[in-house]
């Protein structure tokens, strides 16, 4: 139930009030006290897919003077949702934007940290989704740049950071059984995406004209080639036709090698979604060597690392959800980013459908939580 006696801090009306162009068709303008989720990204690229993400965008309210943060506030599956990105890469601002989050929006339960990351090859591809879950005697993700180098050459970290909220890893365990039953709706919400804002469609939305340099040699047809093809075969089947002087020949085997190939193209194209352990700290990995050390300092259980959720995870109940753009190298790929935050923003409303709002609403207030550390 929210909290309504609550009292605000003092407010500012500075760039929050702004009018806003009307992108989605309601614009409810709800209190403080009415949002109870959380949902931070680090750069605009993610802050763009989970606005594309919500079912309605609300207008923005009045925010404290000494909160710098920038929301946007909207729902999605029955939930109102605060959405933030960080003035900067890091743990320490992913900890600050958390924190004045949780002050000017006291009723938030829980929060998501959405955005992409680097994969750990062979285990992860570009493309995949990467979420935050307890593996071995780790809570879901580690800060691998803070702890002590032992002789053995096993790294031991310093403290231990909080494992997600059981409500979102009970969700996330569900939404594994909707995923083996039914497949998944990330490709769907991509869908929806495209057709609500065609603008993003080229970068957000797909992935055909993008390519994984580890998949190269398991290369499929995209739907645009099988297009071109199948109206090269059946206008080749048409002369041959006329030049023989029969009209028998009908081209339904290149429709049904279409629809097949088609179908083949999708499949392929469907989301893998992994869980476990996420490496984050405040430097940036970008070599091969370093990025399978890394693996191998863990236990080989590492899938992806990143640069802010642990600087939320502690003091900010939250699970981390990453779309895979590069492999840690000295490649850097960034073409696979864009749409690599849209799968990972799509797969938090798909996680999001799978907890009821009454289940939030029970949970402990994320100011409490950050009051006691």
């Amino acid at each position: 139930m929210a909290e309504s006696s609550q009292s605000q801090p003092e407010q500012s009306v500075s760039g929050q009030n702004k009018p806003i162009p009307d992108i989605l068709p309601c614009r409810k303008r709800l209190q403080h006290d009415a949002y109870t989720i959380g949902w931070v990204c680090a750069l605009s690229k993610e802050q763009t897919a989970a606005r594309a993400m919500l079912d309605e965008e609300h207008e923005p309210l009045p925010i404290p003077r000494n909160d710098h943060n920038v929301y946007t506030l909207g729902s999605i599956r029955g939930h109102n949702v605060v959405i933030a990105c960080l003035p900067d890469m890091g743990t320490n601002p992913a900890a600050t934007v958390a924190t004045s989050m949780v002050n000017t929006f006291q009723s938030i339960r829980f929060g998501l940290m959405v955005g992409i990351g680097g994969g750990i090859p062979p285990k992860v591809n570009l493309g995949d989704v990467v979420v935050s879950q307890p593996v071995a005697d780790y809570h879901g993700v580690i800060q691998w740049d803070m702890g002590k180098l032992e002789r053995d050459g096993r790294f031991v970290p310093k403290g231990s950071l909080n494992r997600p909220p059981n409500v979102l890893l009970n969700a996330s365990n569900q939404l594994k059984s909707n995923h083996e039953m039914y497949g998944s709706q990330i490709n769907e919400y991509l869908d929806d995406v495209e057709r609500k804002f065609p603008r993003l469609a080229p970068k957000y939305t797909r992935c055909e004209r993008l390519q994984d340099p580890l998949l190269v040699s398991k290369r499929f047809w995209t739907p645009r080639e099988v297009y071109f093809l199948s109206w090269l075969w059946q206008a080749i089947i048409a002369i041959v036709a006329y030049l023989l002087g029969s009209w028998a020949i009908n081209p339904v085997n290149s429709e049904v090698r279409l629809s097949e190939n088609t179908e083949g193209a999708r499949a392929l194209r469907e989301v893998r979604v992994h869980y476990g352990l996420i490496a984050s700290g405040n430097k940036v990995v970008e070599n091969a060597q370093s990025r399978d050390l890394l693996d191998k300092r863990f236990g080989g259980h590492l899938l992806c690392v990143e640069m802010e959720a642990a600087g939320l995870m502690n003091d900010f109940p939250c699970i981390v959800i990453r779309g895979i753009c590069d492999y840690a190298d000295s490649e850097k790929e960034k073409s696979w980013q864009e749409y690599a935050a849209a799968v990972a923003a799509a797969y938090a409303k798909e996680l999001l459908g799978c907890v009821q709002p009454s289940v939030v609403d029970a949970e402990d207030l994320a100011k409490a939580i950050l009051d006691k550390g």
